[in-house]
């Protein structure tokens, strides 16, 4: 299976401290990719190094064979790729329905794009919410706006860094149908999540991260016969 996305020997840095010592992943198109590891091991510093908020020193990005590597943020997410980020970072002060229009487009030219009424059919929660302002929303209304959000602009790759924190298990049930949807549909994703063993039931593969380096690889079969792994490096 060819990568979509391909991440070949990242090193970033945060002034003199480097915080990625050459990390390397793919995201074939289609497929559910996860990132995993504890709190300050790179993950986030992975999601940003790639969308263009941080620029590493060294490494490729490619996304279709393209090098994106150190494009700035806008022009990475012309090129493809949606991010939902990490505390969702909606707006508050628009609505629901205003938030997802000021990011629609579909440069890639999408025979079936993401439009307005094609979200609401996905996530129908947001129709009936349309007219409320962003910071009204429960934080399970708000991630999946943000996931609408990023639909919007037609990726061909979302990332999600820190998928469902803070949701309360039903919203987390929710956010993990419309990704395992969204997989099905044929759409890569890129998922930082702390609960394993519900991603280990959607996702196709993983990449363990610590201290900015990846430490395994592997299928989610692979992953569930070993539990050491998750005790070793999780905290599960």
């Amino acid at each position: 299976m060819s990568a979509l996305l391909e991440v070949d020997g990242l090193e970033t840095f945060y002034g003199a401290s480097q915080a990625l010592f050459g990390m390397s992943l793919r995201v074939a198109a289609g497929e559910m990719v996860t990132l995993l590891g504890r709190n300050g091991m790179g993950k986030t510093t992975t999601v940003n190094s790639i969308v263009g908020l941080l620029a590493p020193r060294r490494g490729s990005v490619r996304l279709a064979g393209v090098e994106i590597a150190g494009r700035s943020a806008d022009r990475i997410g012309r090129a493809g790729v949606g991010l939902v980020p990490e505390g969702r970072q909606i707006f508050p002060n628009l609505t629901v329905r205003e938030n997802l229009l000021a990011w629609a487009a579909n440069r890639s030219g999408a025979a079936e794009p993401w439009t307005l009424e094609r979200v609401y059919a996905f996530l129908p929660r947001l129709a009936e919410r349309q007219a409320q302002m962003g910071g009204q929303l429960s934080g399970g209304e708000q991630q999946m706006l943000a996931i609408g959000r990023a639909l919007m602009t037609n990726p061909r790759l979302v990332i999600l860094d820190e998928a469902t924190e803070g949701l309360a298990p039903l919203a987390r049930a929710e956010i993990w149908r419309c990704l395992t949807a969204l997989k099905s549909s044929g759409l890569a994703l890129l998922v930082i999540d702390k609960y394993v063993r519900a991603l280990i039931g959607i996702a196709d593969r993983h990449y363990i991260v610590e201290r900015g380096r990846v430490r395994w690889e592997g299928s989610s079969a692979a992953l569930q016969a070993q539990p050491e792994l998750w005790q070793r490096y999780l905290g599960v």
